[in-house]
């Protein structure tokens, strides 16, 4: 495979052996992304804010390059942060004008972990207005849009994170998932897009989907999520949820394989998600690889309850909340798709929602009983390719379930490793993927399969916003 000669095109374990090879510089790197984003970014909308002090990281990072210490994992690697996460010196604006701009005074748990590993953070990324829908706006930011295709959405809740993957502003992007909001916007814009088990990445605040929600790495490929993962994956005391620290590099048996693994092949997570003719052909293309790289795939179906109903509600009681408290005089500043679903969920009592929590609890179990006969199991990411940028919110209750994230959300509530990788490009040009997904804490069996459909289809890292449509991928037929 031809290796790019763009700093801003290459991967965070290219650049970390030119680093090490004195043959490149952080501060190069840095001007290459730069000068990409001034080029593509005022269309692609991806970024709320830019780091004013990126350049002087970036020379910190040279310096000890330079002097043989660099300090650690992401030493000078540029890097992003969704903004629903706290950085210090930056607003946390979370897409909404109802938000205050005051700088936070602390970071998220994420952003201390690539920190302390040097990244080099070069600005916050969009997201829709709390993270609460797919479609990649927002009432602050606007439309941010797919560098695929100006037209289509990247998708969200991350979507400044799937758009700066796409258009190569950096390799590594932080996104957040509560319900699909890294593997959607990943899927929909030839990333690969990790949800950690939950509890593996802390969080601090908890925010309104604190139940499902996780933090992890949008990446142009496995071993770089993996590197990633290992920055984001440590213990922090202010999260009463965080898992102890496992300090590893999560790449050690990435390579490994699928060989003698039994993978099952989904089509149903409590209902029949609905997927298009290329989304269907994609997943069979990923179990015919999994297959030929030594894998046992059969189709198989985890017997679990209806997760429509149980996801809508944690769902709809979270954006319930967040419309409850936010002031009176401020509402008429949020998009209008919260007050429906408000509206939608304003009579549910406790024990509706009790009852919820009780049968996502039954969803986790019956999904631990399933992996005891399977390692893995293969599903869709999403129903279709990435939709219309400009096209309105319309009956989000349904659109939860029928367009977003119908392939998604079973696992934020099982709070088990998924991961959406590419696995080609339709007939229009545009990125499928596919889904992969362990036992919960097997994040590392998650990477392996990941990195295994990646290897075998040999897909190159995306220059998307140069060739609005890539050559040489597979093509879903």
């Amino acid at each position: 495979m031809t290796q790019p000669t763009d700093p801003a095109l290459m991967s965070a374990e290219q650049l970390l052996d030119l680093y090490a090879r004195r043959a490149l510089s952080p501060v190069e790197a840095l001007k290459a992304v730069t000068e990409r984003v001034a080029r593509y970014n005022p269309w692609v909308n991806a970024f709320a804010a830019m780091n004013p002090h990126a350049l002087r990281a970036a020379g910190e990072s040279e310096a000890r390059w330079a002097a043989g210490r660099p300090l650690g994992l992401l030493d000078g690697v540029p890097c992003t942060v969704k903004d629903l996460l706290n950085m210090a010196g930056f607003p946390t604006r979370r897409g909404s004008r109802t938000t205050d701009a005051t700088p936070a005074t602390e970071d998220a748990p994420a952003v201390i972990g690539l920190k302390a590993e040097g990244a080099v953070i070069i600005g916050k990324t969009t997201t829709t207005e709390f993270g609460w829908k797919s479609p990649g706006d927002c009432p602050l930011h606007g439309i941010t849009r797919n560098p695929w295709n100006p037209q289509r959405t990247p998708g969200g809740s991350s979507s400044g994170a799937g758009a700066a993957g796409a258009a190569c502003f950096g390799p590594l992007h932080i996104g957040t998932d509560a319900g699909g909001s890294i593997r959607i916007p990943a899927a929909y814009c030839g990333l690969v897009g990790m949800k950690p088990s939950y509890g593996r990445v802390p969080q601090w605040p908890h925010g309104a989907f604190s139940a499902v929600a996780v933090a992890g790495p949008m990446t142009r490929g496995v071993r770089d999520a993996a590197l990633m993962f290992s920055a984001m994956a440590r213990h922090d005391l202010r999260d009463p949820v965080s898992l102890p620290d496992d300090r590893r590099d999560w790449r050690e048996g990435i390579e490994q394989g699928v060989a003698g693994m039994r993978v099952a092949l989904v089509r149903r997570l409590g209902f029949d998600p609905p997927l298009d003719a290329e989304g269907a052909a994609a997943l069979q293309v990923a179990a015919k690889l999994l297959e030929e790289a030594g894998a046992i795939v059969e189709e198989a179906d985890p017997d679990l309850p209806d997760t429509r109903a149980i996801f809508s509600r944690v769902w709809g009681v979270a954006l319930a909340r967040i419309w409850d408290q936010t002031p009176e005089d401020k509402r008429h500043l949020l998009d209008a798709g919260l007050a429906e679903v408000r509206e939608k969920n304003e009579m549910m009592h406790a024990p509706d929602f009790l009852g919820a929590d009780m049968l996502r609890i039954e969803c986790a179990h019956r999904m631990a009983r399933f992996h005891q006969r399977y390692d893995l199991v293969l599903t869709a990411a999403t129903p279709t390719a990435a939709f219309d940028a400009d096209a309105p919110t319309v009956k989000p209750m349904e659109a939860l379930w029928r367009d977003w994230a119908p392939w998604t959300f079973a696992f934020n509530l099982t709070r088990q490793p998924a991961i959406s990788v590419p696995i080609g490009l339709d007939e229009a040009g545009m990125p499928r993927a596919v889904q992969v997904a362990a036992a919960l804490y097997r994040d590392d069996i998650a990477l392996r399969a990941a990195r295994a459909i990646e290897r075998a289809a040999s897909l190159p890292l995306a220059e998307p916003a140069e060739k609005v449509q890539m050559r040489g991928r597979t093509e879903i037929h």
